[in-house]
C-alpha cells in the first residue's frame, strides 16, 4: 500500500494579474477625460442669454486671455483675481507676444454694469480693440 502525496507547494503560480489595475486606470482616464474641458471657466459666472450668440472656438483654448466680473464685483484675470487698476497691465504682458490680441469677457449678467465698464475701460487701456463678449444660446 503507497501513500499518496501531493506536491502542490512545488507548482507555485508567480504571475501577477494586471487586468484589475488595467480597469482601474482605464476608469481614471474616462473620468479626466470628462472632467478636464469643465476646468477651463474656473470663475463660476452666470452668463447672459443672447438669441443671436456667435460661436467663438478661440474663447476655450488654454491660452486664451480671460477677464471675468463675478456678480459680487469682483475682477478676474483667467483664474486669478485682480483690481481694476491693474487689468491693464497684466493684460498687456500676457499679449505682448501673441499675433492675436483678442480678449474674452465673461461678465455675470446680474452684475454691477458699473463694475463690468470698469472692467471694460482696464481692458481697452491695454491696447486692446478686440473684446469677445461671452454668453449663452437662448434656448427656444
Amino acid at each position: 500500500m503507497g501513500i499518496n502525496k501531493r506536491d502542490e507547494g512545488k507548482k507555485v503560480n508567480s504571475n501577477i494579474n494586471v487586468t484589475p489595475m488595467v480597469d482601474v486606470m482605464l476608469v481614471l482616464l474616462i473620468i479626466f477625460m470628462v472632467i478636464t474641458p469643465m476646468l477651463n471657466n474656473k470663475v463660476n459666472v452666470d452668463l447672459p442669454k443672447a438669441d443671436a450668440a456667435v460661436v467663438m472656438e478661440d474663447a476655450n483654448k488654454e491660452d486664451a486671455v480671460t477677464v471675468a466680473v463675478t456678480r459680487d464685483g469682483r475682477t478676474f484675470l483667467g483664474s486669478d483675481q485682480v483690481t481694476v487698476d491693474d487689468i491693464g497691465s497684466k493684460i498687456a504682458a500676457k499679449l505682448e507676444n501673441k499675433t492675436n490680441k483678442e480678449v474674452y469677457f465673461r461678465g455675470d449678467s446680474r452684475a454691477n454694469y458699473g463694475k463690468i465698464m470698469d472692467a471694460v475701460d482696464g481692458i481697452r487701456s491695454a491696447g486692446v480693440s478686440q473684446i469677445g463678449l461671452l454668453t449663452e444660446k437662448t434656448e427656444k
